[in-house]
C-alpha cells in the first residue's frame, strides 16, 4: 500500500486532503506541529471509515526534529506521496512587519518544504513512482496587501516545484502545486464577509476544503502521470 504524508493535516484543508487520500486507498500519515490531538482525531475518523492512517507530530521548521521523525516513518518503507500543506499567516503591512514575522512565515512554508521533502526523495526515487504536491495560495500569484511574507513564501514554492519537477520527471515522480483562493476554513473564518466574496470571486462563494482535496487527490493519482511542474489555481475564477 502506498503511503501519503500530509503536513498540516490537522487543519481544515489538510484534514480534507488526508480523508480524500485515504478514501483513494492510501495509508495516510496525518501531520501536526503542536495540535497532535487534532491529527489523531483525523486519523481516527479515517480508521473508523475503514481506511488506514496514523498521526505524527513534529515542527517542520526544525530540520533535526523533522529528519528524526521522517527516519522513523521511513523505517516502515518509502513515503510515495508528499503533500506540503503546512503554512501559517502572520499578516502585517511591510512597513510595519517585523523580521520575525517575515522569517517565521517563510520558515514554515518554504524551508519546511525542503526539510520535509528532501529526506523522502531518495527512497521515493527507488520506487520509480511518486507524487509531490504543495499547497500554495492565490496570494503568490496575485499578491495581497498585508501578506508580503506569505506571498513570498508561497511564490518560492512555485519555483521549487518547477525545478524539482524537471529533476524527477525521468523517475516517474511528478511535482505540482495548487493555489487555492478563498476557502471556507476555520483559519479564514471572519476574514471575508459575503459582500467581499461577491466582489472578489466571480463565482460569488468561497471554495470548500473538499474541493481543494479533490484536486490534490487527482494530482496524487495515476491519472495525473503526465502533469508535472504546474501551479494549478482553484479560486472560483479570480484573475
Amino acid at each position: 500500500m502506498r503511503r501519503a504524508l500530509v503536513t498540516g493535516g490537522s487543519g481544515g484543508i489538510g484534514a480534507a486532503i488526508a480523508r480524500r487520500l485515504a478514501a483513494d486507498g492510501f495509508h495516510v500519515i496525518v501531520h501536526a506541529n503542536t495540535r497532535l490531538a487534532n491529527a489523531q482525531a483525523v486519523a481516527s475518523s479515517i480508521l473508523a471509515s475503514g481506511g488506514f492512517a496514523q498521526a505524527v507530530a513534529f515542527d517542520v521548521v526544525d530540520a533535526a526534529a523533522t529528519s528524526l521523525a521522517l527516519a522513523g516513518l521511513l523505517a516502515a518503507g518509502p513515503v510515495q506521496v508528499v503533500v506540503n500543506n503546512a503554512g501559517i499567516h502572520d499578516d502585517a503591512p511591510m512597513p510595519g512587519m517585523t523580521a520575525d514575522q517575515w522569517k517565521h512565515v517563510i520558515d514554515v512554508s518554504l524551508n519546511g518544504f525542503f526539510n520535509v521533502t528532501q529526506p523522502l526523495l531518495m527512497p521515493m526515487i527507488g520506487t520509480r513512482w511518486g507524487r509531490i504536491v504543495s499547497v500554495s495560495s492565490v496570494a503568490a500569484i496575485m499578491g495581497n496587501r498585508g501578506q508580503t511574507n506569505y506571498a513570498a513564501a508561497k511564490a518560492g514554492l512555485h519555483g521549487a516545484t518547477k525545478s524539482l519537477a524537471r529533476e524527477l520527471a525521468s523517475r516517474k515522480i511528478t511535482v505540482n502545486a495548487v493555489a487555492p483562493g478563498i476557502i471556507a476554513t476555520p483559519m479564514s473564518e471572519g476574514e471575508f464577509d459575503k459582500a467581499a466574496i461577491d466582489q472578489i470571486v466571480p463565482m460569488k462563494r468561497a471554495g470548500t476544503p473538499e474541493e481543494v482535496a479533490d484536486l490534490v487527490a487527482f494530482l496524487a493519482s495515476d491519472r495525473a502521470a503526465y502533469i508535472t511542474g504546474q501551479v494549478i489555481s482553484i479560486n472560483g475564477g479570480m484573475a
